[in-house]
């Protein structure tokens, strides 16, 4: 993974006091509540999720390792969340023994990488055999658009794709699972349009931001309006084909 953040919607949200408000973000919801119900049947050990800047999806288990190559990031994640253990880490050379977690969780984080093929290889590494992998990845190459670009993606995957990839590392998809549709593709479409042009303001007010706290009715009615807006965007991904899901879920097993 490169040195900086791989999300520019994290430039909005690296003060303490904006977190509340990223980690109620609507497809930030549907992607936790998907994981977590991916993983609340399983017989867990220790756990590492890579990736997890301030949004971590796994937080209903205390023992997890959390891990980010943003040092800032999982301080503040740790000041918020408290549970678990912290490390900074590369994805693609993770600094863990063999064999040492029962799952891994990887969401919306093979995609920013340069090489996945390699991560995927470090993650079947520390995972015990016949241990979990959980992944949520952007679907479809046709959906690749300016949303994309915004957040660094560097591809996205066909599930067949995927699945090979995973393969190749020694997994086995056990499950697929629609995560987000289209609502949400054009959600982002119009979200990041309109934010590349505030952060064109927020580069000139950067100097002042910290002292500028979001007034707490705000924040109230951010969460109120997102809560809501899951609800259409949890339907919308409900009622679509997979072929047409934007974000899909895999739980795979390693052999």
């Amino acid at each position: 993974m490169a040195s900086k953040n791989e999300n520019r919607f994290d430039d909005f949200f690296e003060n303490e006091k904006y977190v509340s408000l990223k980690n109620h973000l609507y497809n930030y919801l549907l992607r936790k509540r998907a994981v977590e119900e991916a993983m609340s049947s399983e017989e867990k050990g220790l756990v590492l999720e890579i990736g997890s800047g301030i949004s971590p999806v796994f937080t209903s288990w205390d023992r997890v390792v959390y891990s980010d190559v943003s040092a800032s990031a999982l301080k503040m994640l740790q000041k918020i969340h408290g549970r678990g253990q912290y490390v900074v880490a590369d994805a693609m050379n993770l600094p863990f023994e063999d064999g040492l977690f029962s799952h891994v969780i990887a969401s919306e984080v093979l995609e920013h990488l340069e090489d996945d093929r390699r991560a995927l290889a470090e993650i079947a590494r520390v995972i015990r055999p016949g241990g979990i992998l959980i992944v949520t990845f952007p679907h479809r190459h046709f959906y690749f658009a300016h949303d994309d670009s915004f957040v660094r993606h560097c591809r996205r995957y066909e599930l067949s794709e995927m699945i090979s990839r995973l393969e190749e590392a020694g997994f086995y998809a056990v499950e697929v699972q629609k995560v987000l549709g289209p609502l949400e593709k054009l959600t982002m479409l119009a979200v990041t349009g309109f934010a590349s042009v505030a952060q064109k303001f927020q580069r000139k007010e950067r100097a002042s931001k910290d002292n500028v706290p979001p007034p707490k009715f705000l924040i109230r009615l951010f969460q109120v309006m997102n809560r809501f807006y899951a609800v259409l965007v949890r339907f919308d991904a409900w009622i679509v084909p997979r072929s047409l899901s934007t974000v899909l879920l895999i739980r795979a097993k390693k052999l």
